[in-house]
């Protein structure tokens, strides 16, 4: 038994303030000691301007639970709606409330919104593909959910890690590695996909590795010969030192299958997989499981600054003062305005009440299915063609 702990930030701390850097602890300190707790206007942004850059907008679900019932009012863009540039957030109510808050509310929008962004990107490039999460071994195991959920916020099909799907109440999705040929020993492949077989449930679909130990064709034909009707697919998994011109392998594995009749056999590709490797691919194969491409994304470089104090516009250099909204035009594009003024003609406002009085608006806002639905058609809106 060992008396090590892992290193966890866990829910009391988040939800008590304790999750959050040193300075922000000085702050309300100095604002206690001054008797000062002004009444501000506080907005979450990456760009100030539009740039053409869109991103994808996830972890509200997070950042809701964070700061429901504190008496707060926030505004923000639907998860799995696109951005560029101006406000995603704003959250109105006394600072002190909220100031010890500010580290891990980014936290959760930042992490979560470059995963989806990055789903995204595969999602729009292989659209008529099946799209697997295989990223959780690449972070943090107290990350592992997010990044699940914020795949499937931007149409992937599923992911694997099992945790996370008790968590946001999907099942993961799997087969078999390397590891359990390895286990049976060279030449055994077949003893590998008969005791897999074997010991799958029933709803489990039967897809083959297979790469393992020889050529992709000749382990495919003999996974084919061993579990006959039985077997619903194979995957290649090839790593990238060994595999060559992997297009040229999947088509010649295709053409052995169709040839013997099997044309009905899914083929599904991971390893490695990216948007470029995505577009060579998609019109050979059935699915991709896509890892570190997608949980490794660079964190959106978001930030909270206060724009209005005591009902007058405020803010640091080099921010925007004054309460803003944020537009879906008529054309597609994105266009920033302060609130009180004339919104662009056909425009569409994004930021929606989603805390109002500390109290949540239940408007199907923390809805996984409803965000992928979203994303999609917003992405289709703007013309957004994925990055890479």
């Amino acid at each position: 038994m060992t008396d090590f702990e892992f290193d966890i930030v866990d829910d009391e701390a988040i939800r008590g303030g304790r999750a959050t850097d040193a300075y922000f602890d000085r702050t309300t300190a100095a604002l206690e000691h001054a008797g000062r707790n002004p009444e501000v206007v506080a907005e979450v942004t990456a760009d100030q301007f539009p740039n053409g850059e869109f991103e994808l907008f996830a972890g509200l679900n997070d950042a809701v639970a964070l700061l429901a019932g504190r008496g707060l009012d926030v505004h923000a863009i639907p998860e799995g709606r696109l951005f560029d540039g101006g406000p995603v957030m704003r959250i109105e109510g006394s600072y002190r409330t909220f100031a010890r808050l500010e580290t891990s509310l980014l936290g959760f929008l930042s992490h979560a919104s470059a995963i989806a962004t990055a789903a995204l990107d595969c999602r729009v490039t292989a659209p008529d593909s099946q799209l697997l999460s295989f990223g959780a071994r690449h972070v943090h195991p107290s990350m592992a959910a997010a990044v699940e959920r914020s795949a499937l916020v931007a149409g992937f099909d599923g992911f694997s890690h099992v945790a996370a799907g008790d968590l946001i109440d999907r099942e993961a999705s799997g087969t078999m590695p390397h590891a359990l040929a390895i286990c049976f020993g060279r030449g055994n492949q077949e003893a590998a996909w008969h005791a897999f077989d074997e010991a799958a449930g029933p709803d489990t679909p039967r897809i083959a590795l297979c790469d393992t130990y020889t050529d992709e064709v000749d382990e495919t034909l003999r996974a084919v010969e061993t579990l006959g009707d039985r077997l619903d697919g194979i995957r290649l998994d090839t790593t990238g030192s060994r595999r060559g011109d992997f297009e040229h392998i999947v088509r010649e594995v295709r053409w052995e299958l169709d040839a013997r009749g099997h044309d009905d056999l899914d083929v599904y590709v991971s390893g490695g997989l990216g948007p470029a490797d995505l577009r060579t691919l998609r019109d050979h194969v059935d699915g991709f499981g896509v890892g570190g491409h997608v949980s490794n994304a660079d964190p959106v470089d978001f930030a909270l600054d206060i724009v209005e104090v005591d009902g007058e516009p405020a803010a640091k250099r080099g921010k925007l003062s004054g309460t803003k909204q944020a537009y879906r035009t008529a054309d597609g594009a994105h266009a920033v305005g302060l609130v009180d003024r004339d919104a662009p003609e056909g425009s569409e406002p994004l930021l929606e009440p989603v805390i109002r009085d500390g109290e949540v608006i239940d408007g199907g806002a923390f809805s996984l299915t409803a965000a992928a639905e979203r994303a999609l058609a917003d992405a289709e809106r703007v013309g957004y063609g994925g990055r890479n």
